[in-house]
């Protein structure tokens, strides 16, 4: 295990985080483009929630059927394979000219997507369990910087030029990373020997037998859930009346949620000191505050910025401790465990950004802001009321 950890240097943790915020961010390109794709190639906004929900659930099954992978395979073939995967579905949503091509070329990239889930528990599996929630936090913070920009990066091109472009500039992105990591990443030997069918199983049986997995699991995909339904439904919010904002305009509050990354890296260091179960509360109690304030001022750019900066602060303040304590259940099954714990946690985001749209089309913003506030509200008294018996 010296070897490993040795070969995990701080060049090589940073390649990974870098590579992490570029993987992660075609996942949530289309957010703000979602008005412009529907224009462009003749979408009903009532089904523009298809477009997102088909990159999440096609990340949530690859959580499912590849992420295991990791324990009884070499990482680095696997990253390969998918950085391959997932250039040319980018190349395949720049080229789409009809509805349900859109949708299949997302899915094939939330699969190919998969990288990050490969990568987080690599990164775990190779340092020591004193430096682990400072390693996890450095690579969360490219996680949130990918999230939280990549709205900005989709506006902003969109804007100048159209946004099958941010879909070409992000294959060519995809293949630099790639290339990038097959140079740096080392190779190790998996740590565990499972035929696929028992792989997959084994996660079943780790959820069933792990009550700190299911907590986890659970109070991740209710405020991942609500996340993304704020997200994915902002750019209709803020291009509409009273703001009647751009698409790059839009795109630009992807600045105010790098508040994030504050959260990330505060939490990080003060697990230790304070515990996951703290803080975690104390998140999504920011998480349900964020709500709160949106729907009363949610109206006023003001209104709008405190919100998401409260939300972004709560979600990525929890999801360190959270993944940190994970970690710690067994380092024989780590990919297995993050992929149950990512599973529901992006098929929250993948259920909440496609009913927020719903909810936004049929209730307006202020239906959508308490959708998002009862999910958070769920998550916090779920997590409370676990852990009197949770250790």
């Amino acid at each position: 295990m010296k070897t490993d950890q040795q070969s995990l240097s701080a060049g090589v943790i940073w390649v990974m985080t870098i590579a992490v915020c570029a993987t992660v961010a075609n996942l949530y390109y289309n957010q703000p483009l979602l008005p412009l794709m529907g224009s462009s190639i003749g979408i009903d906004s009532s089904d523009l929630g298809i477009i997102p929900f088909a990159s999440q659930i096609g990340y949530a099954a690859a959580i499912l059927f590849i992420s295991p992978l990791g324990d009884v395979m070499r990482r680095k073939s696997i990253i390969g394979l998918l950085s391959i995967s997932l250039t040319l579905s980018l190349f395949g949503i720049y080229g789409a000219n009809s509805f349900w091509m859109l949708v299949l070329a997302m899915f094939i990239v939330g699969l190919s997507a998969n990288i990050t889930q490969q990568i987080i528990p690599f990164a775990a599996s190779l340092v020591e369990p004193k430096n682990k929630g400072k390693v996890i936090a450095t690579i969360m913070t490219g996680l949130t910087v990918g999230i939280l920009l990549s709205r900005t990066v989709s506006g902003t091109i969109a804007e100048y030029f159209d946004w099958r472009t941010v879909y070409l500039f992000a294959a060519f992105i995809s293949m630099v990373i790639g290339f990038l990591l097959f140079a740096v990443l080392p190779n190790p030997k998996p740590a565990a020997k499972l035929a696929y069918p028992k792989l997959i199983l084994s996660m079943f049986t780790l959820f069933k037998t792990q009550p700190l997995l299911r907590e986890a699991s659970v109070t991740g995909a209710l405020w991942f859930a609500a996340f993304n339904g704020l997200w994915a439904t902002l750019a209709i919010h803020v291009t509409d009346e009273p703001f009647a904002l751009s698409v790059q305009q839009a795109g630009l509050f992807g600045f105010v949620g790098m508040a994030g990354i504050v959260g990330a890296k505060v939490s990080g260091q003060l697990i230790e000191k304070w515990g996951a179960k703290k803080l975690i509360t104390l998140g999504l109690t920011f998480v349900l505050s964020g709500f709160i304030v949106m729907g009363i001022w949610g109206d006023s750019v003001i209104g709008l910025v405190i919100g998401i900066l409260l939300l972004d602060i709560g979600v990525f303040g929890s999801q360190i401790p959270n993944q940190v304590r994970i970690f710690s259940i067994d380092p024989k099954a780590q990919s297995r465990i993050n992929a149950v714990y990512m599973l529901f946690y992006y098929l929250g985001a993948a259920l909440g950004s496609a009913i927020a749209v719903k909810v936004m089309a049929s209730a307006g913003w202020l239906g959508l802001v308490m959708f998002g506030a009862t999910l958070a509200l769920a998550g916090l008294c779920f997590h409370i009321f676990k852990n009197r018996s949770v250790s």
